[in-house]
């Protein structure tokens, strides 16, 4: 059964979605959107079905980050929004595939749900690249093979890499895998540095290219 994530931060209107769409996908749904991507490297949906208007990350924020980075970008995004359709090319410019209006048309949903997921998706905008905070653990090797691990906080992500600040300091060419962190921890994928940004005023700010995206969870994950 293919799996819908639903992401408003309306309790009854994720119930009432669920209840129009459980007999044919497997709905799993957050009132949350900053968990929205956690779940979504956990959960690996064939669809998202996302809110606009969500107290902490929008929905205009969680869309451009999902449909940019490597590891989500081929998931079919559809909004669904209590806002007229002002926004329809605006989303759809960030990544989304699909713009639909309060209170939905669970028929034209269903259809286009079932189209959308039996065709080829759809390519995506070239690397984009977004400010987005969060935090990582960047586990490397020194100069002796001697595995330690690395706090850093990212400036911006593409589907491509990310720019962070880190807890230590990095040589170029370093390369470490990188895991996302939050409630467990997600594996982005094997990352090379490829550039460092000195600073006068601050810590260094280092630029690493993603090399790949095994989308599997981390064995210490708790």
């Amino acid at each position: 059964m293919q799996r819908i994530l639903v992401v408003d931060d309306d309790a009854s209107m994720r119930e009432v979605i669920k209840d129009h769409l459980s007999p044919s996908y497997e709905v799993l749904d957050t009132g949350v959107p900053e968990a929205a991507l956690a779940m979504t490297l956990a959960h690996k949906p064939d669809a998202i079905l996302l809110d606009l208007n969500m107290l902490g990350l929008s929905g205009f924020e969680l869309c451009q980050v999902l449909s940019s980075l490597s590891v989500t970008e081929q998931i079919p995004i559809f909004i669904v929004t209590g806002e007229d359709e002002r926004n329809k090319a605006f989303c759809e410019n960030l990544g989304a595939l699909k713009y639909f209006t309060k209170p939905i048309d669970f028929g034209r949903l269903k259809t286009d749900l079932s189209w959308v997921l039996s065709t080829k998706k759809q390519e995506r905008r070239e690397d984009p690249r977004i400010q987005l905070r969060v935090v990582l653990k960047l586990q490397c090797r020194d100069n002796d093979g001697n595995p330690f691990e690395v706090r850093a906080e990212t400036e911006n992500m593409s589907r491509g890499g990310f720019l962070c600040v880190c807890s230590k300091a990095m040589e170029m060419g370093a390369e470490v895998e990188a895991y996302l962190c939050g409630e467990a921890e997600y594996n982005l994928g094997h990352a090379r540095l490829v550039r460092i940004v000195e600073s006068a005023i601050g810590k260094p700010r280092y630029a690493f290219q993603l090399m790949g995206s095994k989308q599997s969870e981390s064995p210490n994950a708790q």
